[in-house]
């Protein structure tokens, strides 16, 4: 269906009259970025209808991005805005918790009502039990035996129990402050600010039904990419999850939206940065005493602009950073999450699903001995097609969670996972004896030897397959000289390009053990410092 744009025009109120939708048409639909959402609500449009009022909304959204759009058969006219101070809270959520801590406060008043009445009561005893209501006044106790015992036990009972019910009733005023107080701080971080609301009056000619649709950008809100990663090493297969953390602080609930991922960063500017002549200037030099005087004479540098400062002060206030990231791709990419959400303005994180993938994986295990003698699970897969971005990956090998890592996949043929340490592979480091002298007659140099074993021992019950590492050394000068000597010889030398990393491919069986011997000679002056050289 084709869509036609309307132009906005906004006007400090709204004099037009028609038939008004009451309040707020819902949120049917969200394209959240990083950093940022734009909010579509959408209203129904009936034959004959002038105009459609979308009332209630946060006044906090951008005016310049303020789009109405409908279909064929309906027009759309001027757009006008009309901003209004609000005295409750915007969100239903935070006028709940206001609601909860104002009947808190009244009954904590009302337990101090009832605690003052009863120190009155426990003075007035306590005058009487004196034997006047003042000084200089007779006493008001009678002279019969029986009668004052009875009235001393009466004074005494009213006394403890005046006593018992101003104890728990302070217990009481304690209760209802602890409560008060995790309220709000519940509150403080449930509030978005919003305190003023904004109505869009849209005007329109409609000839047959049809839907209108605003939609406008709000900040605090914004997504980031996550993974989750999953092993079966028994069947050889990687399941890759692609998650996304969503969380906002609009001011408004969402119920039951249809929410898009997307890449593009609206709130940047999308102008290309264009370079400004590089000039040049020379001037002669400033005699000394002259240079001091300017320097004296220079004026303090000037304090930020009021406006800057409070908007920055507001920005830390506020404390809420929506989820982001930086995109590098060359182009914008949108993920459709495939179920409605539901996201409370709270700015709690929510993770939604995207879609999983089934690969073909190869794993085995890696160990460099010389780095860390201990073997790490590996797996490797096909990159599949689509757009991946880099996030934070969820690690889980045969069905046990093992830690959590930052990946990025970008420009890498295929996908590589580290799946934690794997205990049954032993790794030995042995060191050969080295020596240092002296070599030549005129041309003294001192030679340097680093030798080492390395032995792996599969204590599995099943074959493993195994990829040593060992970054030997190179020499970065002709003053050094490295002889290397491997036994046996390595299966591939400069491991993915990386200068002197040598690496071994080995399948051992159960129970098999493996010895790889490296032997390095350094040779270099006898004058000087080789960085480096341990």
């Amino acid at each position: 269906m084709r869509l036609q744009a309307a132009v906005v025009l906004l006007f400090p109120a709204c004099l037009s009259t028609g038939v008004l939708a009451e309040g707020a048409p819902p949120i049917t639909a969200v394209v959240l970025h990083p950093g940022s959402a734009t909010v579509v609500r959408t209203a129904q449009v009936t034959p004959g209808m002038t105009e459609v009022v979308f009332a209630g909304l946060p006044a906090q959204f951008d005016l310049q991005t303020l789009r109405a759009e409908a279909g064929p058969h309906v027009r759309v006219g001027q757009v006008v805005t009309r901003d209004a101070a609000r005295g409750d809270a915007f969100n239903p959520a935070e006028a709940d918790l206001e609601g909860r801590i104002l009947a808190l406060q009244d009954r904590q008043a009302a337990v101090d009502a009832e605690i003052a009445a009863a120190e009155l009561v426990g003075r007035y005893l306590e005058r009487f039990g004196a034997g006047g209501s003042g000084e200089g006044e007779p006493s008001a106790l009678p002279d019969d035996p029986k009668i004052l015992a009875g009235l001393v036990q009466t004074l005494g009972q009213s006394a403890r129990e005046s006593l018992a019910a101003i104890q728990r009733l302070n217990v009481e005023k304690r209760e209802f402050g602890k409560q008060i107080e995790v309220l709000q701080r519940e509150l403080e971080g449930l509030r978005s600010g919003a305190r003023d609301m904004r109505s869009v009056t849209v005007q329109l000619s409609a000839q047959r039904p049809g839907e209108l649709r605003l939609s406008y950008q709000v900040a605090n809100a914004g997504w980031q990419p996550a993974y989750r990663a999953s092993l079966d090493s028994a069947a050889s297969r990687l399941e890759l999850e692609r998650l996304a953390s969503v969380a906002q602080r609009t001011g408004e609930d969402w119920q039951g939206v249809r929410l898009t991922l997307s890449t593009t960063q609206p709130r940047l500017s999308p102008a290309a940065p264009e370079p400004q002549p590089w000039l040049l200037t020379w001037q002669p030099p400033v005699p000394a005493q002259l240079s001091r005087m300017e320097s004296r004479a220079m004026p303090a540098p000037a304090a930020p602009l009021a406006g800057v400062a409070a908007r920055e002060a507001l920005a830390d206030e506020e404390g809420f950073q929506p989820p982001s990231f930086v995109s590098h791709g060359a182009f914008a990419s949108e993920f459709e999450v495939p179920t409605p959400v539901s996201l409370p303005a709270d700015g709690r994180a929510l993770a939604v699903s995207l879609g999983t993938s089934s690969l073909v994986a190869r794993h085995y295990l890696r160990v460099a001995p010389r780095v860390e003698p201990a073997a790490v699970v590996v797996a490797e897969a096909e990159r599949p097609a689509g757009v991946w971005l880099p996030g934070d990956v969820q690690l889980f090998r045969d069905g046990s969670y093992v830690g959590h890592a930052h990946w990025n996949p970008a420009g890498n043929e295929r996908f590589v996972f580290s799946f934690g340490r794997d205990d049954q592979l032993r790794v030995a480091v042995d060191q050969v004896e080295g020596q240092a002298g002296s070599t030549g007659v005129f041309d003294k140099r001192r030679e340097r030897r680093v030798a080492e074993v390395f032995t792996l021992t599969n204590t599995h019950k099943s074959p493993v397959d195994v990829l040593l590492l060992e970054s030997s050394p190179v020499s970065g000068s002709e003053e050094v000289r490295v002889r290397t000597a491997f036994d046996p010889a390595p299966t591939q030398q400069g491991w993915q390009q990386r200068r002197g990393v040598v690496a071994w491919e080995r399948k051992l069986a159960a129970g098999e053990s493996a010895r790889f011997g490296v032997d390095y000679r350094i040779e270099y002056p006898l004058d000087g410092y080789v960085g480096g050289l341990e």
